[in-house]
């Protein structure tokens, strides 16, 4: 116990002999990082604000968003302040919630995809039966699903890291606190916990998308099916935005995980950094984009039109997502 409880801070090395290039990051993330927040935060207001998005896949949409604002909220702001400072420090407690956070959301981030893929599945595949079985009793429950995994799994994988042996080693050689680094500190067998990692990874991350996979060749069938070219286009574009979202999730990630090894150790953080900061913020770009509701309800906001739609909509219709 005194091993594990003697380091009462971690120096995070970050880019340690780089300090120009931190100052360029420090711009760069807090840039993303605004654009992240405030672009997540409009598409939960947009989602509560205009009837017109009171449907299960804009209740996952904001699902999707709050986790994106959380996620880089756990480890952005004080990795911005470490930027700028000499010696980079985080407290043995700020460490142990910072790799929990950030291993509970992304693991919750693909499971909210799986269920995103599972409502577009309902809405086009079965579409008769959409209300009755995306109805918002199942709604809630799935995201809690979603959510309460992604933490349990978090939660044991955290137990089984700050319960090795550490022997007083406290420097990170990362951004912020993340579970691999950490564990490069351990000086006991950490058998156990790369066994664990991956199941969570196979069961967590693997599993969804091999879900999403099911669902998408299951919609393209059945838009194949569709006799209209107009038909078949306004099938697919309810789709596109959820599936652009996928292929840059787990594009960031393959490509994080499977690509050669860095000789430079230095870029595989910055690599590891921008995946943590950017992905997030391309999710309300991408939706923005490529969704005409959402785009129609921004605009209308602009206007001042959605806040009267809003107080103009009657309370009762609100029950339904």
């Amino acid at each position: 116990m005194a091993n594990r409880t003697a380091v009462t801070e971690y120096v995070l090395l970050g880019l340690r002999e780089h300090h120009n290039l931190e100052t360029v990051l420090f711009v760069l993330c807090l840039a993303i990082y605004s654009v992240n927040v405030l672009g997540n935060s409009l598409l939960i207001g947009l989602s509560m604000l205009d009837p017109r998005l009171h449907s299960p896949m804009y209740f996952f949409l904001s699902n999707l968003s709050l986790m994106d604002i959380c996620g880089t909220s756990s480890f952005v702001p004080l990795m911005l302040v470490n930027f700028l400072e000499a010696r980079k420090t985080i407290s043995f407690p700020g460490c142990a919630l910072q790799m929990y956070l950030t291993l509970a959301l992304g693991s919750t981030e693909c499971l909210l995809l799986a269920m995103m893929a599972y409502d577009r599945y309902v809405a086009i595949c079965q579409p008769l039966r959409y209300p009755e079985i995306m109805s918002r009793q199942t709604c809630v429950q799935m995201a809690v699903l979603s959510w309460g995994t992604g933490f349990a799994n978090s939660l044991l994988q955290s137990l089984l890291t700050w319960n090795l042996p550490f022997c007083g080693h406290s420097i990170i050689n990362h951004f912020f606190c993340e579970i691999l680094a950490v564990l490069k500190l351990a000086c006991g067998d950490i058998s156990l916990n790369a066994l664990m990692l991956m199941v969570a990874t196979v069961v967590l991350t693997l599993a969804p998308l091999l879900l999403i996979c099911l669902s998408y060749i299951f919609i393209l069938a059945t838009i194949l099916r569709v006799p209209s070219a107009a038909g078949r286009h306004k099938a697919f574009s309810t789709c596109s935005a959820h599936i652009t979202v996928v292929v840059v999730f787990y594009g960031t990630i393959s490509f994080m995980y499977f690509k050669p090894k860095a000789k430079d150790p230095d870029l595989d953080k910055i690599i590891a950094l921008f995946y943590g900061v950017v992905t997030p913020s391309l999710n309300p770009i991408i939706y923005s984009l490529r969704n005409a509701e959402v785009k129609a309800a921004a605009i209308a906001l602009l206007w001042g039109d959605l806040l009267s739609r809003k107080m103009s909509h009657p309370p009762c219709c609100s029950s339904t997502l």
